[in-house]
């Protein structure tokens, strides 16, 4: 059936991609980042938005996280109508983020009501950190609030303040105890994991050890979550963020003045090469949180030369700065050809522009990976010589869900002269301390060697060639004396064959011919 929005949807009325293809999407962040405003802008261009959205409250409903509930609703932003996903926090978990000359530096002076005003992820990107919301900026604000104003905060009480002392393994558990799709557990690790490594680096401290407020807070871990679930939801395998436009000046944290882009947040633009554009608007624009999920997207920087829109939605900050507190998320579709595009669903005739096939979704690679693989991983090894082959079997298949790029099991003779394995993973390193979880979790292993390695990778795309047997996707690599190597993606040709009850080999020789 057709939606509101002109977009396929199924007839069970899920959210997700009806034809089985993985979408492109475009992040336009011109008024920043950060994790509500991305919610709210992705559930706005669901193919069916109200079925994403009780996708994301059945999600954060079954977390073992307590202390919020959800607010979804329309609202104007410069005469505009926006999407805005809001987390209401509890009494034991508020914020109370409303003095923004307090957070800028500024005089001690309060803007109006007690209050998310623009957003609830803002801040310095550090433990106990004041923040705003600026549409899903909530760095540390929590009680980190409190702090700051020198209010009474006692953590050593009820227990109701222990969300302020989370650290990654306490977030990974929470994923891990939620109903999620492997797919969405997996990005949310990943996020997760890309905001740890930047706190980390922040705070001079290994990733284990860093107690930070900021993925403890709970709308943060509401956010990314969420994100995660509609990622997965509307199978989005490519993203293209040209830019992120931040603010300027200060914002307040415990630990002082901190000036933006705040240092979390230029850590993981750093780590991840996410393109920074400074702007006239004094206050954070793109939140930690916000820059994370973006990283964890593994974005693209440069849009297509020519493309359709298939869906737009647009992610309402909480904050009212001369510039239109709007993420605006676009579904595309790339053209090839030189001419105007022939009608949706046809393809043209020769010489006519044409709607470029999409990448199947079977594929396991995150993203763009495809073809813009990693020229740096991490490897992680141990050695066991007391696991069965289930257990063996079974650590491997979580590994992979996890995110590892390879996991290997390697025959060796260990100490004393034992047949044992070596466990070798290979990962993307912003992904090493949740792919260590999984190990120490699914392995008896007591300790991880890590080594950072660099790889010489040849350029490739991706084409989907037309067969006797269907759509078949084509990685071509170019070697270095110019010359091209194709090979047929395995889980495209295989479903082929089975489906016409033919060879796989046959299939393979289809695509190539």
């Amino acid at each position: 059936m057709v939606n509101e929005k002109g977009m396929s949807s199924s007839a069970d009325g899920t959210a997700g991609n009806a034809a089985g293809h993985g979408r492109t999407l475009w992040l336009d962040c011109q008024a920043g980042v950060a994790g509500d405003m991305l919610v709210a802008a992705l559930i706005d261009a669901a193919e069916d938005s109200e079925a994403a959205e009780r996708a994301v409250r059945a999600a954060l409903a079954a977390l073992p996280v307590e202390g919020f509930s959800l607010e979804v609703g329309r609202v104007p932003k410069a005469g505009i109508s926006c999407l805005d996903f809001n987390v209401v926090l509890d009494e034991a978990h508020e914020n109370h983020d409303h003095d923004m000359a307090y957070l800028h530096g500024h005089e001690h002076a309060c803007e109006g009501g007690h209050g998310h005003i623009h957003g609830r992820e803002g801040g310095c990107g550090h433990d106990h950190c004041d923040g705003h919301r600026h549409g899903g900026h909530h760095h540390h604000a929590g009680h980190a609030h409190d702090h700051a104003h020198g209010h009474a905060h006692d953590h050593a009480g009820d227990g109701a303040h222990d969300h302020a002392h989370r650290n990654l393994a306490d977030i990974l558990a929470i994923i891990e105890a939620a109903p999620l799709t492997p797919g969405a557990a997996a990005f949310a690790r990943r996020a997760f994991g890309i905001l740890a490594e930047a706190e980390a680096e922040a705070h001079g401290l290994p990733v284990e050890q860093v107690h930070f407020h900021e993925v403890g807070a709970v709308d943060s871990i509401a956010d990314i979550v969420a994100v995660a679930v509609l990622v997965d939801l509307i199978g989005i395998e490519r993203a293209i963020v040209p830019v992120l436009v931040e603010g300027r000046g200060t914002v307040r944290c415990q630990h002082g003045v901190m000036p933006v882009p705040v240092p979390a947040t230029v850590g993981v633009c750093r780590a991840h090469g996410l393109p920074l554009a400074p702007c006239e608007v004094e206050g954070e624009l793109v939140t930690p949180t916000g820059a994370a999920l973006v990283a964890a997207l593994n974005p693209e920087f440069v849009l297509p030369e020519r493309y359709v829109v298939a869906s737009v939605g647009l992610g309402a900050g909480k904050r009212a700065y001369e510039r239109p507190s709007i993420l605006r998320a676009m579904l595309i579709e790339p053209l090839s050809g030189p001419a105007a595009p022939s009608p949706r669903g046809h393809r043209g005739a020769e010489g006519e522009d044409t709607l470029a096939e999409p990448l199947p979704s079977s594929r396991p690679a995150p993203l763009s990976s495809e073809t813009q693989p990693p020229t740096t991983v991490c490897k992680l090894e141990c050695d066991l010589d007391d696991m069965t082959p289930e257990q063996m079997a079974y650590a491997a298949e979580r590994l992979s869900e996890a995110g590892a790029r390879e996991v290997h099991w390697v025959p060796v003779v260990a100490k004393k002269g034992r047949p044992a394995y070596e466990l070798q993973v290979l990962c993307e390193p912003q992904e090493a301390v949740a792919i260590e979880a999984v190990v120490f979790r699914e392995t008896s292993t007591l300790g991880i060697r890590r080594c950072i390695m660099d790889r010489t990778v040849l350029p490739r795309r991706l084409e989907v060639r037309h067969t006797a047997f269907g759509p078949i996707s084509v990685k071509i690599a170019m070697l270095p004396d110019g010359t091209e190597r194709a090979t047929p993606e395995y889980e495209d040709c295989a479903a082929a064959a089975r489906a016409a009850g033919v060879s796989l080999a046959t299939v393979m020789g289809a695509a190539l011919g």
